[in-house]
């Protein structure tokens, strides 16, 4: 049996990489360049499928250019994103080992770090510094690359994915100041910044009070054309002796409001239960499991908001616009103006709705549709 042609769960760089042909331009062009740029879209729209395929590319056409990756999800102090970042780059600086351990003695004149390699060395390797000399010091290890790349007669692109997860650091506005001074004079670095909070992220770059404004370009990531799923959906089934209905190959980015993650997703568990040829049937109980499998995230999303919040999400999923005129707050109960206001900015902050064409509209459509359900009894797949 073939692999499924649709994958979600992990980034997709390769075979099931779709469209994006003029951001992969733009954002290569640009890192090759020298221009910093910052990538910005919700989460599971791509940004980072889309990073890969770029850094892959690069790093395939052009040894002189060293691309580092670095997610900073997990990252959660000051200390640990000098350390991690001091690894990354020394380990991507060369492909043998043993110049990383050298390199605590050619790259840092105050900072003495700890290197130790384990039984594989290329997985195994770590590093650490003093919190007390690294602190003072830290400028060393945020001018790194640009140190290496000088000795060495190379070039870096580091990517920093979720880099607005750096806001949680204690003192971060210092050490974001400390960030732009230390990145800006770089010569041989360029910088790919991303992230998913997009509030977050546009407020550190569009911000002019912020020290990472005009840092470089700014991309805003938009979703892939429905036309250009439809042709992935129907070009991947027919590549794997299966078909699909061009009905049906329509109704499945229709239905996740062309959102990546969720396209694959439902292409995939249609794309599995069909045997020949693919119809409202395999859409429909497909549809039926991806929802069922995420019920209880959606069910905890809903229980832990308030009662006004919850009145607020139902405005959204019945496509009211004037959320404060006196006629909308009465129907759904929203409380006062300041009210909607307020858990307006809470329910973007949880991710749960964004601004799109100045309207409001959930930001995972699987949730809408199970919300539509649960509260509203509308079938999952109505007239499309």
């Amino acid at each position: 049996m073939k692999d499924s042609p649709f994958i979600y769960g992990t980034t997709v760089s390769t075979h099931s990489f779709t469209n994006r042909e003029k951001e992969t331009l733009k954002l290569k062009a640009n890192l090759l360049n020298g221009i910093n740029t910052m990538l910005i879209s919700p989460r599971r729209w791509g940004k980072s499928s889309l990073v890969e395929k770029v850094m892959a590319d690069i790093h395939r056409k052009d040894k002189k250019i060293k691309t580092v990756m670095i997610d900073l999800f997990s990252v959660g102090s000051e200390e640990e994103f000098l350390e991690t970042y001091a690894r990354e780059v020394i380990k991507a600086s060369s492909t043998r080992w043993q110049e990383w351990m050298t390199s605590g003695s050619l790259f840092f004149k105050k900072l003495i770090p700890k290197l130790s390699l384990g039984i594989d060395p290329y997985n195994d390797f770590s590093l650490s510094f003093d919190w007390n000399e690294l602190k003072k010091n830290s400028d060393e290890v945020l001018n790194l690359a640009e140190s290496i790349a000088k000795k060495k007669g190379i070039k870096f692109i580091i990517c920093l994915d979720e880099f607005q997860n750096l806001a949680s650091f204690n003192d971060y506005l210092d050490f974001e100041k400390k960030l732009r001074a230390c990145w800006q004079r770089q010569k041989s670095v360029t910088y790919c910044l991303y992230g998913s909070k997009r509030h977050m992220m546009s407020d550190i770059f569009n911000n002019p009070s912020k020290p990472f404004y005009r840092f470089g370009d700014i991309m805003l990531l938009q979703k892939i054309e429905e036309k250009k799923w439809i042709s992935f959906i129907t070009k991947s089934f027919v590549g794997t002796q299966k078909l699909i209905d061009p009905k049906i190959a329509e109704m499945i980015p229709k239905l996740m409001k062309n959102h990546s993650w969720y396209v694959q997703q439902l292409a995939h568990y249609t794309w599995n239960l069909t045997h020949k040829k693919a119809t409202i049937k395999e859409l429909n109980i497909a549809l039926s499991e991806l929802i069922n499998a995420n019920s209880p995230l959606y069910q905890k999303e809903t229980e832990n908001i308030s009662h006004t919040q919850l009145n607020l999400l139902k405005a959204v999923a019945k496509a009211e616009t004037q959320f404060t005129s006196t006629a909308v707050m009465q129907k759904y109960l929203l409380g006062t103006p300041r009210n909607v206001s307020k858990n307006k900015s809470i329910l973007i902050n949880l991710d749960l709705i964004h601004e799109i064409d100045h309207k409001y509209e959930f930001l995972d459509p699987a949730f809408e549709l199970w919300f539509k359900k649960q509260y509203f009894n509308e079938d999952y797949i109505k007239s499309i």
